[in-house]
């Protein structure tokens, strides 16, 4: 999958990286479901009636409880709630992240770690504050405990209530996130996949990319879990606009990315920095999994 070796990088990196990521989130987007419920608990109970972040009132002990407790309390159709923007956000993000990433390594006249780093750094933060809007509006309907209106609705009634801040809310720890889960996730992909080729441990082959691409998941939710509980948070805040004025009606939650990092450390302990690392995980195995096996073959296809 290297774009040196891959011959002229055009479209098809773009595209496939798009098709390969809506495949990927439509497959495992329950569980990433479980992780938003997961994250968003435990917040100040102050807090969330002042400034009316979220209507869930469960408390889940765990992913498989949320898994269960769910479906079970809401519908079936709970844990896809949120799944038209998510498909929306990966036409955008999956598209341009993978796309660049690949075209930025064939623009360096050396390919090493460090470049490899950087590219997909740069990828991965442009990529997610671009859509970034999508983001809040996949999160927003996650929370939701009663049915959410239409993906249009729910864009139209964030702009007129919170403006164009709203959409892009939580867009700093967001980017960062993209910018440490693709700084990581890519390049080991990359260097566990070009390893067991060159050590003959494996060909590039099926088996090698599921390898790979556990490996790379791993390193990657570890890194980006703290950010991933910050952004989504922020995110799920919503904070609505006076109706005589621009003014921001009090009662936020949080001021900011650091004031999120340090009123959570605060009153819940770090620990509460890695909640939803279980599913995070789970979600990100089998996504990837789906993601570069589909991204591979599409290359070889064409």
């Amino acid at each position: 999958m290297s774009p040196k070796s891959g011959g002229k990088i055009g479209w098809k990196h773009f595209i496939y990286g798009g098709v390969a990521s809506i495949l990927a989130e439509g497959g495992t987007f329950p569980l990433d479901t479980t992780k938003t419920r997961l994250q968003i608990q435990g917040q100040q109970a102050k807090h969330l009636v002042s400034s009316g972040v979220s209507p869930v009132r469960s408390t889940y002990t765990g992913m498989l409880d949320a898994l269960v407790r769910i479906p079970k309390e809401e519908g079936i159709r709970a844990l896809y709630r949120g799944i038209s923007p998510a498909i929306l956000r990966q036409s955008i993000y999956g598209t341009l992240k993978f796309g660049c990433y690949y075209s930025l390594k064939r623009i360096l006249p050396e390919e090493n770690i460090i470049t490899n780093v950087m590219c997909a750094v740069v990828a991965g933060m442009t990529s997610s504050a671009l859509a970034n809007p999508t983001d809040v509006l996949k999160v927003r309907m996650q929370v939701a405990s009663a049915v959410s209106p239409s993906l249009v609705t729910s864009f139209v009634k964030i702009y007129h209530y919170e403006g164009v801040v709203g959409l892009y809310r939580g867009v700093w720890p967001t980017s960062q996130r993209a910018g440490i889960i693709a700084a990581l996730e890519l390049p080991i992909y990359d260097g566990c996949k070009k390893y067991f080729i060159e050590n003959n441990i494996m060909t590039d082959s099926p088996p090698n990319h599921i390898i790979s691409s556990f490996i790379a998941s791993l390193v990657a939710v570890c890194g980006s879990t703290p950010a991933d509980v910050v952004r989504t948070r922020l995110m799920s805040q919503k904070i609505h606009r006076s109706n005589d004025s621009n003014e921001i009606k009090p009662g936020k939650i949080y001021k900011g990315t650091w004031d999120c990092f340090t009123t959570t450390l605060k009153y819940e302990g770090p620990r509460a920095l890695y909640k939803g690392f279980v599913p995070a995980w789970l979600r990100m195995g089998p996504w990837n999994l789906i993601f570069f096996t589909s991204y591979e073959q599409l290359l070889k296809f064409y």
